[in-house]
């Protein structure tokens, strides 16, 4: 029963029906739902904060007309269940290590197991599940659901493309999936293994029936109570539906990806109170070049996923492919957003560095009012940004002149995929002959904020790109920058490492004798780690 006139009941399709949820808090997350209430234990819960990849889950949406990377009609994503809100599910799709069951033809069943032989539904292996079992592929067995989901969307995809991934886009695929007692190879070995297997395809039909069955043009308002309190979860349709529900409600919480809000809720125990859901905001989405105040753009909407948006940079500009694939994994970047993570706020974030250095600008928008200002001025103190009450981010905007400087990203953490960056740095580089002409040196990690390296640059524009003028640049950081000492890095080792990239970029950039990609980047010995749906962007130079 609905909790007021004006809410509406959760309503997806799983286990193939729609399912109808209602009266539980709009912060229940996926997992909790399923492994409580739906009663499918498959998916497991490991860490509780989108890191392990044991609740990996696939959501499906209806694919627009053309969408790269669309299977028979469905856009389909891996996610972590346990940081996704189950309001977030309205409208969409949910699939399941309990969806993977292949059902056969009938067989009879052997006379020395019935006294009247009788035919019965004979349940095999999906192709996945079979590969794993065949090499060796899972010991005490808790993570592999949820490599076995990984490796469905995968196999799903390339069947699509009747396309083939190399081992190294199985192992990018996997990123976001941690083994602590198999180990990698034999999982890899699977993911192989399991295109040379008699095909199963998903029967997308009658979910794409329901999905057309609920979709609404109109906007999902839910709500249930929290003790004497009644919790709102919002989710506007247009730009202008937001743009008024949000002046409205300057105190509740914008969500986009749930990638930061969902740890919020897990592990802080945070209240969250009523919160307004990006994600249905089409507009929001787009990734496109248009015309702007800084000439030609790429704007990047701000409920744009991190994937379509990353994919697009590295289109562009291709020395932030590193950064790109090693920016968490593959089911964070498919749910949180850029646009998220630079309001965010957080001074270890890797994206505003790299948008800084590309002299990006951040589009906030109040009611009708809509402006713009560069993300160098965005950030004020620490978890502070110039947002104005009941403003919200709505796109950023990269000027493509900037394609003509050497651009450089280089993130730094102790485990090289899906680590949060002890420090990064993102560079752009522009020379007149020998001089210096255009210099952007901004940093995550150094300070309360993310930002450019004032002295650093000053101590380089004008002057020749040679060793002394780098080595006054590494000098000037210290002005700079004053960074702490946390459990990720030593005060000391990030502003040597900091001046140590500045050194780097000067070596892979210089006018004689720099370093080719081979020497400084592990990507350029492998075949790119891009999933197919990435590949058919840059390919294309969509990047969404």
């Amino acid at each position: 029963m609905n909790q007021s006139n004006s809410t509406q009941p959760i309503r997806f399709h799983h286990r193939g029906s729609i399912v109808e949820v209602d009266g539980v808090h709009p912060t229940r997350s996926v997992l909790d739902w399923l492994r409580e209430d739906a009663r499918c234990t498959g998916t497991k819960e490991g860490c509780n904060e989108g890191d392990c990849g044991a609740c990996t889950v696939v959501i499906g949406e209806l694919a627009g007309e053309g969408e790269v990377g669309a299977v028979g009609g469905l856009k389909l994503q891996t996610v972590n269940a346990c940081i996704q809100f189950l309001p977030t599910l309205h409208g969409k799709a949910l699939f399941t290590v309990e969806d993977l069951k292949v059902i056969g033809l009938e067989a009879p069943v052997p006379a020395s197991l019935a006294a009247k032989p009788a035919r019965h539904a004979v349940h095999t292996l999906h192709p996945v599940q079979q590969a794993m079992v065949e090499c060796h592929a899972s010991q005490c067995g808790f993570c592999t659901p949820g490599f076995v989901m990984s490796l469905w969307s995968t196999y799903e995809h390339h069947q699509a493309c009747n396309t083939r991934p190399t081992r190294q886009q199985l192992a990018d695929d996997l990123a976001g999936n941690l083994c602590r007692c198999t180990g990698y190879r034999p999982i890899l070995d699977a993911g192989q293994r399991m295109f040379d297997l008699p095909a199963a395809w998903l029967d997308t039909a009658p979910v794409v029936a329901s999905l057309q069955a609920l979709r609404n043009e109109a906007g999902f308002d839910y709500a249930a109570p929290l003790g004497q309190r009644l919790d709102h979860f919002h989710a506007p349709r247009t730009l202008e539906e937001l743009a008024a529900l949000r002046e409205a409600k300057p105190a509740a919480r914008v969500l986009a990806g749930c990638t930061d809000i969902g740890l919020w809720v897990n592990k802080q125990f945070r209240d969250v109170g009523d919160l307004i859901y990006i994600g249905n905001v089409e507009a929001l989405k787009c990734v496109d070049e248009r015309n702007g105040a800084q000439g030609l753009e790429l704007y990047i909407g701000a409920g744009a996923t991190l994937e379509n948006a990353w994919s697009a940079l590295a289109a562009r500009f291709e020395a932030l492919t590193d950064v790109w694939l090693r920016f968490a994994s593959p089911p964070i970047r498919n749910a949180g957003t850029m646009g998220g993570n630079v309001a965010n706020g957080s001074p270890i974030g890797d994206a505003p560095p790299v948008l800084m250095a590309l002299d990006a600008q951040i589009e906030l928008r109040k009611g009708a009012r809509v402006r713009r200002m560069a993300l160098a001025d965005f950030y004020l103190d620490y978890m502070k940004s110039a947002l104005e009450p009941g403003e919200f981010v709505q796109a950023l905007a990269v000027p493509l002149s900037v394609q003509g400087r050497r651009v450089r990203a280089y993130k730094i953490s102790k485990r090289f995929d899906s680590d949060i960056s002890a420090l990064c740095g993102g560079f752009s580089l522009e020379l007149d002959g020998d001089t210096v002409k255009t210099i952007r040196l901004a940093f995550g990690g150094m300070a309360a904020t993310v930002r450019r390296a004032a002295a650093a640059e000053a101590a380089l524009l004008g002057q020749p790109w040679n060793q002394a003028s780098v080595d006054a640049a590494k000098a000037a950081l210290a002005q700079d920058f004053s960074p702490l000492s946390d459990m990720r890095a030593s005060a000391q080792y990030r502003l040597q490492v900091a001046q140590n990239l500045i050194q780097r970029l000067w070596l892979e950039t210089r006018r004689t004798d720099a370093l080719p990609s081979e020497a400084t980047s592990v990507w350029s010995v492998m075949p790119h780690a891009v999933n197919a749906t990435a590949a058919a962007a840059i390919a294309t130079g969509a990047g969404a």
